[in-house]
């Protein structure tokens, strides 16, 4: 009998590609979506086909165990949550209820309905002290921004349940993840998006920009979908894995990656409101932990990830009115 797996923050950037890897295992997906930033009720995606789909907020603790009560899963791959970084300077109260009230809320409501479930919670390495080398899972902890120090509570509550109630739990601390489908809010989208805006004459041939120094561990997300897989086939529960490529990308270096594909001449300009008050110089991660236990390693070459990233991009644009 296939199990039962239920995906949180499933019509999210990296839930849509994690069901489109589920799908080809044949397994039994429950998918879950939030309300939409203005509260407006969920809807399933369109362009989403084969999924079951529950719109289910996490923040809501009733609605959390009603839902995990009427279809308790074997599997839950937890992603739902706030994602900016950026933005919970803004935001923190709400960076940190969604990522710490409703995991709480989801591993309280799979104790009691679905114990024996295993669980991935999605973490994310800005969880670590900032350093100028790859950091691994043993590395020192300090948050520099909120949505940094909401995941490390997160995590803390996923290892808590692991310890306390002996719930089977898997955290990744997951680095920058780049692709097709991710919203122009991050940083390589938000060039893509332009470049392609350029070429369709929607845009001066300008693009706007915040630091293009730092230097950040990015992995096709694709990659990323695989090493959540392989994690909940034979991670250790109780056990923290980094997700990472082990190769740190000037953000500059990306952008003129992605320049260089327009075929045209674009100008690059530094918007001051881009810039985040407390930018990290160097995020970058060493995958030696989930390599040398799993067997898994990055696949998607750097340069497939920017040609499917532009690609995506100028596909949106044409559809667009």
């Amino acid at each position: 009998m296939a199990p039962r797996v239920l995906v949180t923050g499933a019509s999210g950037f990296v839930g849509r590609h994690l069901l489109a890897l589920l799908e080809q295992s044949g397994a039994s997906v429950l998918a879950w979506g939030g309300p939409g930033p203005d509260g407006t009720p969920f809807a399933p995606p369109p362009d989403i086909a084969g999924t079951a789909w529950v719109g289910v907020d996490v923040l809501d603790a009733r609605a959390v165990e009603a839902a995990v009560a009427a279809t308790p899963p074997d599997v839950v791959y937890h992603l739902a949550g706030a994602a900016q970084v950026g933005g919970s300077w803004d935001r923190a109260g709400e960076t940190l209820a969604v990522n710490v009230a409703g995991t709480h809320h989801l591993l309280d409501a799979l104790r009691r309905h679905a114990p024996a479930a295993r669980v991935l919670v999605s973490g994310s390495a800005l969880v670590y002290r900032p350093a100028d080398r790859a950091l691994r899972e043993d590395d020192p902890l300090g948050p520099a921004n909120p949505y940094g120090l909401s995941k490390l509570a997160q995590e803390m509550l996923a290892l808590r349940a692991w310890q306390d109630d002996g719930q089977a739990v898997v955290v990744t601390r997951s680095f920058n993840h780049i692709g097709p489908g991710q919203t122009p809010a991050f940083f390589a989208p938000s060039f893509a998006r332009q470049v392609a805006a350029i070429e369709a004459g929607r845009q001066p041939p300008v693009i706007e920009v915040g630091n293009l120094e730092a230097r950040r561990d990015l992995m096709d997300v694709r990659d990323t979908v695989c090493a959540y897989r392989a994690l909940m086939a034979g991670g250790q529960a109780g056990r923290v894995y980094n997700v990472c490529a082990g190769r740190a990308h000037r953000v500059g270096d990306l952008l003129q990656g992605l320049v260089a594909r327009a075929g045209i001449p674009i100008a690059v300009r530094v918007d001051p409101a881009r810039l985040r008050p407390n930018d990290t110089p160097l995020v970058l991660g060493d995958p030696s932990r989930i390599r040398d236990e799993l067997g898994w390693a990055t696949e998607v070459p750097f340069e497939r990830t920017l040609d499917d990233l532009l690609d995506d991009w100028r596909r949106r644009l044409r559809n667009e009115p």
